[in-house]
């Protein structure tokens, strides 16, 4: 403190005054009042500042916009109303001025005519993955932004558990190399996604802190997974998830939810409790309205919403402001064709949700919800210039999509920057697979002399307490074969990050190809992401696997022992650093080639299913992870720690 005499602000202010009205040369001392503070340092105001202030001069005309969008019926998400022929002033990449048109009196360097136009804030994620678009954030941007959306809050978990450290990081490079899609990274909380796993990363209290104090664009810890390590002292992650969950609520940050398959109300009010903030896991009409009624923000995806709005109707729902519309997983193909936010308000729409109170769930809501609403989801002064011009908002026709001001989305073409950008190296080489993969990585075996085998068994999206049981042949050698006729299987994953090239294999039922020689395999296993493999031939999924390896992730596709389709995932092993257009004609080109083989179950084709089926989160159970110390077969059940053989001789079943 640099005053020596303390005096009330009433008195200082009486002082001041007494010595402004004197004549002469007069100081406060010389009143006998106060000693003021010395003149402080020279002091820099950051950037957002500066915006702000230059923003107050351009609202009371003072100083001249950049540009004017001139007549437009704009929404207004704070009263759900429309507001017939305003304008709206843009200056610094912000919202200075919202008004009736032509009662702003400035000056501006560019107008642009919206009459007959509905202006709405652009749209914003609650809950996505880029990884899951298989492009990187500079290419999502030219792929997203015509479709309206302007910013995405990053599940970053995906990358997190490849990257680790450098995860946040990673997810702002393309913005500050000059893309105009605003990131904002929720930490990935399952990094790892259980404590009976090992990858690229390991976040506790300390990361999760850092990452948080480090950049605002940071706004939150990802999707909480691990509902046994939530509620269960007992359980390994226990520890570090609740770490996790006290760094973000020091920095009073938002916790992410995940609550598949939490749908009994004492699991829903202990989810609650725990401070998990949202939900996109919805499948039922009644969870979301009892999760909803108890706290929980709904990140609702199309299946959720054809199911969850009408019930809300008829419930006589008053308030929607505890909803948003999002997307989580989509890939660059069928965000080509469906489109992503433009489609899930599309959808939001059919199912008969009120037309303003959607695009504030696709807008406003999800930013309130991650505390950015002084940033974006809205078209108000001191907001992104993020503003999405439709000719029809009931067929979410879009014409012009700005962000930051400028135009970067024209008739559905992008007319935006694409930064060039070098990522590290810790970005490119992420397949420590260690090895060459063979043959004989992927055999189920027995004693030799065995005729037959029991063996666990599961299938994709198998929730249930206990695994189910085959009987298959074993070969001279001991080898468990496949049994096309009960269509059995087998599926193997490898380990990517320890550089030994542990393999886990078991069989399931209802996947995977049935032609001879063949395999599928990719690099995209949620969450973890070490590579899976399917096939009928043990030599298949290891060239399958060894093709993944080759090209630093992706998927590939083996028939009768050639590699017939790939598709190069070479950051992270999850996404490509090219146009959306060129990965979605890799994945359709592979996909054809699937087409052209017999596959088993109902959904014959690529195995889309494979890159979901090794989640290890409610509502699993029973799930195969590569192997480590004690589990050497990699089948464990989540829920109680408990681990088992894949495979053993019937007679000691």
């Amino acid at each position: 403190m640099r005053t020596t005499n303390r005096k009330t602000p009433a008195a200082l202010m009486a002082a001041m005054l007494a010595g402004a009205a004197a004549t002469g040369a007069a100081t406060a001392q010389d009143a006998g009042t106060v000693t003021l503070y010395d003149k402080p340092e020279p002091f820099t105001f950051d950037a957002e500042t500066q915006a702000r202030q230059k923003l107050v001069l351009v609202a009371l005309e003072k100083e001249p916009a950049d540009l004017v969008i001139k007549g437009a019926k704009v929404l207004n998400v704070y009263t759900l109303q429309w507001m017939e022929n305003h304008d709206i002033v843009i200056a610094e990449g912000r919202i200075a001025w919202v008004g009736p048109s032509g009662e702003w009196g400035g000056k501006a360097a560019k107008t642009v005519d919206a009459e007959g136009e509905w202006a709405v804030p652009g749209f914003g994620e609650s809950h996505k993955h880029i990884e899951s678009s298989h492009v990187t954030p500079e290419y999502e941007a030219a792929m997203v932004l015509p479709q309206g959306t302007t910013w995405i809050a990053e599940g970053s978990h995906e990358f997190s558990n490849v990257a680790g450290p450098q995860n946040a990081d990673f997810w702002q490079m393309a913005r500050d190399a000059g893309s105009p899609l605003k990131v904002y990274t929720a930490i990935g909380s399952a990094t790892p996604p259980t404590a009976y796993e090992v990858g690229g990363g390991y976040y506790g209290y300390d990361e999760v802190e850092d990452m948080l104090a480090k950049d605002r664009r940071v706004a939150g810890l990802g999707e909480v997974m691990d509902w046994p390590a939530v509620w269960d002292p007992e359980n390994p992650g226990y520890q570090r998830l609740w770490e996790t969950m006290q760094a973000t609520r020091d920095a009073r940050a938002v916790i992410e939810g995940h609550g598949s398959g939490l749908v009994d109300l004492p699991e829903i009010n202990g989810f609650a409790a725990a401070g998990l903030s949202s939900d996109h896991s919805i499948r039922l009409a009644e969870e979301a309205w009892d999760k909803m009624g108890r706290g929980v923000f709904l990140e609702l995806k199309p299946d959720a919403l054809q199911v969850s709005i009408p019930y809300f109707l008829e419930k006589g729902l008053q308030d929607w402001s505890n909803i948003s519309v999002t997307t989580d997983d989509r890939d660059a193909l069928a965000s080509l064709k469906l489109g992503t936010m433009d489609y899930n308000i599309k959808v939001a729409l059919r199912a008969g949700a009120p037309l303003e109170a959607t695009y504030a769930m696709a807008s406003y809501y999800p930013a309130r919800h991650w505390h950015i609403e002084d940033q974006v989801g809205s078209i108000a002064p001191g907001r992104s210039a993020d503003i999405v011009l439709l000719s029809d908002p009931e067929k979410v026709a879009i014409t012009d999509v700005y962000a930051d001001g400028e135009l970067v989305g024209d008739d559905g073409k992008y007319v935006g920057p694409i930064p060039e950008i070098e990522y590290p190296d810790w970005a490119h080489n992420t397949m420590n697979v260690g090895r060459e993969i063979v043959a004989e990585d992927f055999a189920v075996r027995v004693p030799a002399g065995t005729d037959e085998a029991t063996v666990a068994l599961l299938e994709p999206f198998y929730f249930e307490d206990d695994f189910m049981t085959a009987t298959l042949a074993v070969d001279a050698d001991g080898n468990v074969l496949r049994d096309e006729a009960q269509s059995i299987s087998k599926v193997g994953l490898t380990d990517r990050y320890q550089g030994k090239g542990a393999v886990s294999a078991m069989f399931w039922q209802n996947i995977g190809p049935t032609t001879p020689g063949s395999a599928a395999s990719c690099s995209v296993a949620h969450d973890l992401h070490n590579i899976w493999s399917v096939g009928s031939s043990d030599r298949a999924m290891a060239m399958a696997t060894n093709k993944v390896a080759e090209m630093d992730g992706g998927c590939a596709l083996v028939r009768e022992h050639e590699v017939v389709a790939s598709v190069r995932y070479e950051i992270g092993g999850l996404m490509s650093q090219r146009p959306a257009q060129e990965v979605a004609a890799d994945i359709e080109a592979m996909y054809d080639q699937a087409d052209r083989m017999e596959w088993h179950g109902e959904n014959p084709g690529w195995p889309h299913r494979m890159i979901a089926a090794f989640l290890t989160a409610s509502p699993w159970k029973w799930v195969l992870v590569a192997p480590y110390e004690g589990n050497p077969d990699g089948f464990i059940n989540l829920i109680t720690g408990e681990t088992h053989s894949v495979a053993w001789p019937a007679d000691e079943s």
